[in-house]
């Protein structure tokens, strides 16, 4: 129940504090369209007579009320939706009549500063829409083989568009790189044929404006041949830019949806790469294609990837990346830098670029995604209302989505300042749409009681000032809240009226430091609303309540110290009771909590603050007792235990009798619980063993091994003769394995040999040297 109280004060108090602060903002506002301006809370109380209790006229409304001033003199314009100039519903195209995807299509807002005004948008996405659809390919001679399967699958792609929308147009354009080294070669014969079978090469060649037929795409398509360059990346970044921006020469239809297909196997160029071929010109993002070709493609260097977005959506224009696989990682960066842009894999002949169109139209027509154009003094907060209707505050897209879908936006247009106080024009886009709402904004910025003045009015002290929203605006010569000052006045002989009031003499400063009116030369301060505060000081620079805090109270509270007027500093400031200090009296002047169990202050590595032990590098623990970093017990001890115990070491005899502890040699050392074994080597090579214990008072007793534990030396005979018997035995082993393996070897061998020799079979031809010792001869003449 405590905690539950302790919230709710903490919640009060909280907002409180953000009350007192809005109405200090408020109050140093000298006019009404100051008063609007400074702060949405603020209001001005235009009561003539409400300015005599000394409260400012510019606050919070439930604070001129508790003041005084009436419902009916209060004067606090609000931000609104004035008017809705066109409000179409969304709609399918019908006849010669376009889509309509935006509701409402232009408002008029009235804004003050600080305060937003709502517009309630619906997006739908329009079935059966238009759509213009550029293919622009990569014919580097790398390209080859997709030039060769795109020849074939022209009406195909005109196919898929048919399926997508019954008013399709279909482009096609080409590009390979800069036609300067280091990016083409420039050699004569080079730039005719770059390689066997090759067109010369160009930056960007607009080879198919965008057309309805289908048949002419095909035959256009069959027409080409690639060419070729020496780098990897190309040039289609020049490419995309002169798609985008030529609109007359791609033929883009103000009422469609307008993508681009780029194909690609490499990565591209972009700006500042021209440097590499001597181009220096920034690219600045015209038109130069003219008779389908490129003009300033050696002129001008490579756009930049901010400068295609921005001319993207300018122009509507929503790319489709169709890229390898080993540029996807590469491409699918870029897609976060173009808005709208999609990307997909392609295949290494380019045989799924419909299958590639057909996906990515459906990813990008299942989302609506909204941008703005809004200036530096104007911002636009979304809340996205999708499917199922749940609110999703920041957010600027829906996804999701089948054509005919609507969803729903709620738009927070806020003006930040009145710094131009001409009509001002926000543009709501849908991506990849030229639809638009346009937003018409009309700063408020001053008040409607300052169009009635009442010059010479008898209330700024018989006509010596213009009466203006209940105050006065004095005459020149005069001042004060009724104009009741002169300038002629013994207590104020200075240039300028105000000086007087501001710290530093100067007009530009604070009159009264905003917290009171300056009358006559003099500050007199507002008073508070909180009984018990009080603002003082020449200039009401000071109070008793803004000092430094400690438990939530000025100074600590009463009986710690009090908030005093300190004239010589001109500000606030803790004078502290005995026992206390501090900037707000928090720190108690006594060391008591920093002395340690040795009786020292901080152990003598910090100081004591506030009494809490500052400790230095190293030391940590409430009272700096605790040292990670430094060297322990053991080293600390060791010189002075060798010393004592055995006469040697680094110390000398008149050292070694300044060593502060008793070492005490045992004959059998046993380490007790929890105790340190400390072990090190002498010049001998032998160790020498000892232990301590730390008492109360931060004092060591040592106690020590006699014996020192000495190691035998090793006969290196010994070792020799080790070492060459083990050499001779590995020996030994390797030439029995070696012997084994051969063995095994020649076995393998005859066995061989054996079965080879039963399975040979010998045959019984007649030797070809034999000569028979008989001889046969035929008459030729026999029986004729």
């Amino acid at each position: 129940m405590y905690i539950y109280k302790l919230f709710l004060v903490s919640i009060v108090v909280s907002i409180l504090s953000v009350t007192t602060a809005q109405s200090s903002v408020c109050q140093q506002a000298k006019t009404c369209s100051e008063c609007i301006q400074v702060d949405p809370e603020c209001a001005w109380c235009s009561n003539t007579t409400f300015g005599d209790s000394g409260f400012s006229r510019c606050d919070r409304p439930s604070t001129l009320i508790k003041n005084g001033c009436g419902n009916s003199s209060i004067s606090q314009p609000k931000s609104h939706l004035e008017m809705i100039v066109r409000n179409e519903p969304v709609s399918n195209a019908v006849g010669a009549k376009p889509a309509v995807q935006l509701q409402p299509q232009e408002v008029v807002l009235n804004l003050k500063p600080g305060e937003p005004a709502y517009i309630d948008l619906t997006v739908r996405q329009a079935e059966d829409y238009p759509v213009d659809l550029y293919y622009v390919m990569d014919l580097s001679n790398s390209m080859k083989d997709d030039l060769d399967k795109l020849k074939n699958l022209g009406s195909q792609l005109a196919g898929a568009l048919r399926n997508i929308t019954s008013s399709h147009q279909l482009g096609f354009g080409s590009f390979v790189d800069k036609t300067v080294m280091p990016f083409v070669s420039t050699v004569p014969s080079k730039l005719v044929h770059p390689c066997d079978g090759c067109g010369a090469p160009y930056g960007f060649k607009n080879v198919l404006p965008l057309n309805s037929d289908s048949e002419l795409f095909t035959r256009t398509v069959r027409m080409q041949e690639s060419s070729g360059n020496l780098d990897a990346p190309e040039g289609g970044m020049d490419a995309l830019m002169q798609i985008t921006v030529c609109k007359s020469e791609i033929k883009w239809r103000d009422n469609a949806r307008r993508l681009v297909i780029y194909t690609s196997d490499a990565a591209f160029h972009y700006s500042g790469d021209g440097k590499l071929g001597g181009i220096v010109t920034p690219n600045d993002g015209k038109c130069h294609t003219a008779n389908g070709l490129y003009t300033m493609s050696t002129e001008l260097d490579y756009p930049s990837i901010s400068q295609l977005n921005n001319k993207m959506k300018e122009n509507n224009i929503i790319p489709i990346f169709a890229v390898t696989s080993s540029q996807m990682e590469v491409y699918n960066e870029l897609t976060k830098h173009i808005q709208g842009a999609t990307a997909g894999e392609l295949a290494l002949d380019s045989s799924n670029v419909v299958e590639l169109v057909e996906q990515n139209y459906k990813k990008i027509t299942s989302k609506v995604e909204l941008s703005d154009n809004a200036p530096e003094n104007v911002r636009v907060d979304y809340v996205a209302y999708c499917l199922g209707n749940q609110s999703q505050v920041n957010t600027k897209s829906c996804g999701g989505l089948s054509l005919g879908q609507s969803v729903k936006f709620k738009l927070a247009v806020t003006l930040s300042n009145c710094d131009d106080n001409s009509e001002k024009r926000v543009v709501i886009k849908q991506v990849g749409f030229s639809e638009e709402l346009t937003i018409r904004i009309q700063p408020v910025c001053s008040c409607g009681c300052e169009t009635s003045k009442e010059i010479m009015s008898e209330v700024c002290s018989d006509g010596n000032g213009t009466l203006v929203c209940g105050g006065c605006q004095c005459n020149p010569g005069r001042y004060g809240r009724l104009c009741e000052c002169s300038s002629n006045d013994a207590t104020s002989r200075l240039e300028d009226n105000d000086k007087a009031c501001a710290i530093d003499n100067s007009t530009s400063a604070t009159i009264c430091s905003g917290r009171g009116s300056c009358v006559c030369g003099e500050c007199s301060c507002f008073p508070r609303l909180k009984p018990g505060e009080v603002v003082s000081g020449k200039y009401c620079e000071c109070d008793n309540f803004s000092c430094d805090r400690h438990n939530n109270m000025p100074c600590g509270g009463p009986e710690k110290g009090e908030c005093i007027c300190d004239e010589e500093l001109r500000r606030s400031r803790c004078k502290c009771k005995p026992g206390y200090d501090g900037d707000a009296c928090n720190c108690a002047t006594s060391k008591e909590e920093c002395i340690s169990a040795n009786g020292l202050i901080c152990n003598n590595a910090g100081t004591c603050e506030c009494g809490v032990c500052k400790c230095n590098a190293s030391y940590t623990g409430n009272n700096c007792g605790e040292c990670p970093t430094c060297p322990g017990p053991c080293i600390t001890n060791k010189d002075c235990v060798q010393c004592k115990a055995f006469g040697e070491g680094a110390k000398s005899a008149k050292e070694c009798d300044l060593c502060p502890y008793e070492v005490e040699i045992l004959t059998n050392l046993t380490i007790e619980n929890k105790g340190e074994r400390c072990v090190f080597k002498d010049q001998s090579d032998c160790s020498f063993v000892f232990t301590y214990k730390k008492n109360a008072d931060g004092t060591y007793k040592l106690k020590v091994q006699e014996d020192k534990v000495c190691s035998e030396p090793v006969d290196p005979l010994l070792i020799i003769l080790g070492i060459v018997i083990g050499i001779i035995i590995v020996g030994l082993i390797l030439l029995l394995v070696w012997r084994l393996l051969t063995y095994i070897h020649d076995k393998r061998e005859f066995a061989k040999h054996e079965q080879e020799r039963k399975n040979a079979k010998w045959g019984a031809a007649q030797n070809p040297i034999y000569k028979p010792s008989t001889s046969t001869y035929k008459n030729p003449m026999y029986r004729k």
